[in-house]
């Protein structure tokens, strides 16, 4: 058995049945004991973005939005891209659906988190919040033990999907690919520059690398979004045929067509599912790390906030690369593999002086970077929480390492090893959301009861 055989093996396992029902369950379960927050609260969530509360003084690092595009500049990355395109490969079209449904239980799940996330955090030795799975399983389960011995693990877990999963190699490989191959720019110049910059932003901490996020992260989702959208607009009966090819091959598989080898309902619905988790990292408990920086008193407030991102991710990003590749019918060519494949899908619908390939090109190329800078920070959080602060500097000299090897590494190699490290890391993760899911359902009625007051309040002043 060869190396990529023996992770796939590996990868298989990890990502049988029983987590991909825990991941999916768990998101069902706070779905019903929320009574559809995620629908029913999504446009006051919307709204928290962009209106500061006025009443709000709590401690923080940083913004409520800066802390939101520090998560998101870990989940929007090459997930979007590349990992859309894996799944359609592997699944068909069909697995659109099932990354649409896993987000849609996932918006609970990522609310749940980001709730627990300042309700448990803490400050660390330097003086900054600390918080995360680490910190709400350790101090919110009743049983001390267990509880520390799932922080443990999840910070271990949290440590190797930074080094060899979604924070450095396929982030690194994506990047490296798109300059390489859109702008002739030699491998090894690339991976040089990359290093320097990474190791130059995440020097400051979260402070600059929420800096650079507030700035990067809602121009490139704008910008791709926008350059989909015009593709998918240019022929809306493709657009539409594509849509009906989604839903239709949820339920029923997908037939083989050209190179494509054909898929059944149960690979459409484990491609989508794992994809999806990869993207927009519900789930995993990565961006609740990034939450606890907000400068909030209100954990609820912050968990809505939170709960945007998948929104933003999955329901609108990856919707737009799905339904550009399936429209192109590029996606079942043998030929092409990873970036290459929603590439040519963006050119061959948008030729125009090869507008299509620059929008995914750049795409990738931002998405990339500030995924690697957000889980940089995730994966020094979970440090400090094993180590202290004195094992950050040895964690950012690993980092920075792994980033200058990371174009090197074989691509077909980084997916599975990422997929594996993602799913461990879930698995503790997803045992403390369910065991405190009593405290996030009193959090919720407690706060939209207090809501309800201060509104009657009003009106009758």
């Amino acid at each position: 058995m060869d190396t990529l055989n023996f992770f796939q093996a590996i990868n298989n396992f990890v990502w049988g049945p029983p987590l991909l029902i825990l991941l999916i369950g768990t998101g069902f379960y706070l779905t019903v004991r929320l009574g559809l927050l995620q629908i029913l609260k999504l446009p006051l969530a919307l709204k928290y973005l962009f209106v500061k509360d006025k009443d709000d003084t709590g401690e923080g690092d940083v913004s409520s939005f800066a802390a939101l595009c520090t998560a998101l500049a870990a989940t929007i990355g090459t997930g979007n891209i590349v990992g859309v395109a894996t799944a359609i490969r592997l699944g068909g079209p069909g697995a659109l659906f099932w990354m649409w449904l896993a987000a849609f239980f996932g918006m609970a799940t990522k609310y749940s988190e980001g709730l627990l996330a300042i309700k448990y955090r803490i400050k660390d030795e330097n003086g900054q919040q600390a918080g995360g799975p680490m910190y709400y399983l350790e101090g919110g389960l009743k049983n001390k033990k267990l509880g520390k011995i799932l922080a443990k693990s999840f910070a271990v877990f949290g440590i190797g999907v930074a080094f060899f999963g979604i924070g450095t190699f396929a982030q690194v490989n994506a990047i490296v690919t798109g300059v390489s191959g859109g702008f002739g720019v030699p491998k090894l110049i690339v991976a040089l520059f990359l290093t320097l910059s990474v190791a130059a932003v995440t020097i400051g901490g979260i402070k600059s690398i929420s800096r650079v996020s507030e700035i990067v992260v809602p121009f490139m989702a704008l910008f791709y979004v926008f350059g989909a959208t015009i593709i998918l607009l240019l022929d809306p009966s493709a657009t539409a045929a594509a849509f009906n090819l989604v839903i239709s091959s949820a339920f029923s598989g997908h037939a083989a067509v050209g190179g494509f080898a054909g898929a059944g309902v149960a690979l459409a619905l484990k491609a989508g599912v794992a994809r999806g988790v990869f993207s927009n990292e519900s789930g995993l408990g990565s961006a609740p790390i990034a939450a606890a920086a907000a400068r909030t008193n209100s954990c609820v407030r912050q968990g809505l906030i939170s709960m945007t991102g998948t929104f933003f991710d999955t329901i609108v990003v990856c919707t737009m690369t799905g339904l550009v590749l399936v429209s192109s019918g590029l996606w079942n060519n043998a030929d092409l593999a990873g970036a290459e494949v929603t590439n040519a899908a963006f050119s061959n619908l948008l030729t125009f002086g090869g507008i299509g390939g620059f929008i995914v090109n750049i795409g990738i190329i931002f998405f990339a970077f500030t995924t690697i800078l957000g889980w940089n920070y995730y994966g020094e959080r979970c440090t400090v929480y094993l180590c202290g602060v004195k094992g950050i500097k040895y964690f950012k000299a690993v980092f920075i390492f792994l980033i200058a090897i990371g174009p090197f590494i074989r691509l077909q190699l980084i997916w599975v090893i990422a997929d594996i490290v993602n799913g461990l890391m879930a698995i503790p993760n997803l045992i403390g959301l369910i065991a405190l899911s009593g405290v996030v359902i009193k959090e919720t009625k407690d706060y939209f009861e207090g809501l309800k007051k201060k509104e009657k309040k009003a009106k009758t002043v």
